[in-house]
């Protein structure tokens, strides 16, 4: 043995060299320069920096409130530019005359209340001054002049139906639409209604409808 030993003296400690040596490299050797590391990302800190609350910011729908619907209006009389003009529900008589191009050097703009809110299909009648009014011209105006509560009502709280619009009127039990025109346009032809009782002389309006609106309606 101490033979052997002594003849691959010079061998074993070279091999031993070289294994301390390699050994040596693997546990102390540093990641090589070119290989890419691996960073590991806090989704916290992403969020919180300008990128990532940009990026959640446009990530949220976006809402947008609903515009008024449209409504129309029809302006006649001692206006400019007299005819039906769509506005937005809110808006003030005020506004639909200045859209229709303001008064004529001749008109009564005394009877009018300009701060009224705007109804679709409100008729605002603008008379000359010491114009003799028909009864369909003091109608337009006195539903245009009235403020605070509704045109349609009086002291009373009932449906006055000289003075009620068609959507006013479908208020009513037993008014549809049809029945709403057919009164307006029977007190357009007829003149106003004088006692409830004429009612009855609309079409389509018989006893038993009557008697659902003999205690909600009147004429003065």
């Amino acid at each position: 043995m101490q033979s052997f030993l002594e003849k691959y003296k010079k061998q074993l400690v070279i091999s031993g060299g070289i294994g301390v040596a390699l050994l040596f490299y693997l546990i102390f050797i540093q990641q090589p320069s070119g290989t890419p590391s691996i960073e590991t990302i806090d989704p916290i800190a992403t969020l919180a920096s300008p990128n990532g609350m940009e990026n959640a910011e446009q990530s949220l729908p976006v809402t947008s409130s609903p515009s008024p619907p449209p409504i129309m209006v029809d302006v006649k009389g001692a206006i400019k530019y007299p005819g039906v003009y769509t506005l937005e529900e809110g808006q003030r008589i005020v506004e639909a005359i200045e859209m229709a191009g303001g008064y004529t050097e001749n008109a009564n703009a005394t009877l009018i209340n300009h701060a009224q809110k705007l109804q679709d299909e409100m008729v605002i009648y603008i008379p000359k001054i010491g114009e003799e009014l028909t009864g369909t011209m003091g109608e337009l105006i006195q539903y245009a002049e009235n403020s605070g509560s509704s045109g349609n009502a009086n002291n009373s709280g009932k449906i006055n139906l000289n003075k009620a619009s068609e959507s006013e009127l479908t208020q009513l039990p037993g008014i549809g639409p049809s029945k709403a025109s057919a009164i307006i346009k029977h007190r357009t032809e007829q003149g106003q209604f004088h006692s409830i009782e004429e009612l009855k002389n609309v079409t389509g309006i018989g006893d038993k409808t009557f008697e659902q609106l003999k205690d909600l309606i009147d004429t003065k």
